[in-house]
């Protein structure tokens, strides 16, 4: 079982942001998550991090999340700049950093749909893959739910599909925590992100946000090539998410750049 967490503990002031920082809102935001054998991390991330299991009917499971959204506004944080709009789709196994104890992600890496992945990926070395990204989605302000929500990517690495579903029966369940606000800690504010550069070495980035007013919701269809491809999830048990969590825009703070860690 994990450690019962209180959101306030875990929210801080923002860092005010320089240089390049960036100021970007988040549209369809989603984290679909999946719980699975805690073996089937083994390798991917250097022996520095540990795998934050959940125990679920009595075994320790890793949890991965799949994070599609559409970058709004995307601009500098500091000075007055053009903004940009893209697709992305972001997969993060979750882990701790043996070093300082914090909770964190591991990035296998991202799908972006933009001319300006030539930054990140080539100046950074960031593991960020070109994709076609296309969202149909019809969100009900009244009801504060999305009457469709469907993600489609077209990607030589990464290609995906998703369709949800949301009502108001739809509740928070998460196993192997104590209280939902405990998992919403766990799911929703990890603040640094950890990962292999595309020349092998370490790297790592931070963000900032309030607090996520997610909504639960529930998963119609998946398909994510990269989870199968690499053992992680199976296709047949892509429809099986351990849970759905949808928000329609927030604003997150990106740090930039990306710093080589050790």
């Amino acid at each position: 079982m994990q450690k019962s967490r209180k959101m306030k503990d875990y929210l801080i002031e923002r860092p005010k942001p320089k240089g390049i920082d960036v100021l970007c809102s988040l549209q369809h935001f989603a984290i679909i998550t999946y719980a699975v054998p805690e073996d089937r991390f083994q390798g991917l991330f250097p022996e520095r991090f540990q795998l934050d299991t959940v125990e679920i009917e009595g075994q320790k499971m890793g949890l991965i999340s799949v994070v599609p959204f559409i970058d709004v506004d995307f601009t500098s944080a500091v000075f007055p700049f053009p903004k940009f709009t893209m697709g992305q789709t972001n997969y993060r196994i979750y882990i701790i950093d043996s070093q300082t104890n914090e909770r964190c992600v591991w990035f296998l890496g991202t799908t972006l749909d933009s001319w300006t992945l030539a930054i990140p990926r080539y100046v950074w070395n960031l593991p960020w893959h070109a994709g076609k990204v296309n969202f149909d989605c019809s969100f009900n302000k009244s009801s504060g739910m999305y009457e469709k929500y469907r993600m489609e990517t077209q990607s030589d690495w990464a290609a995906a599909f998703v369709e949800l579903t949301q009502s108001q029966h739809d509740l928070f369940d998460f196993s192997g925590f104590p209280d939902t606000e405990s998992a919403l800690v766990y799911l929703t504010h990890p603040l640094a992100g950890f990962y292999h550069r595309r020349d092998g070495k370490l790297g790592t980035y931070r963000v900032w946000h309030k607090q996520l007013k997610v909504k639960p919701a529930k998963l119609k269809s998946a398909k994510f090539t990269l989870l199968s491809d690499l053992g992680i999830v199976d296709v047949s048990e892509q429809s099986s998410p351990y849970s759905v969590l949808i928000e329609p825009i927030n604003e997150f703070t990106i740090y930039l750049p990306p710093q080589i860690v050790g």
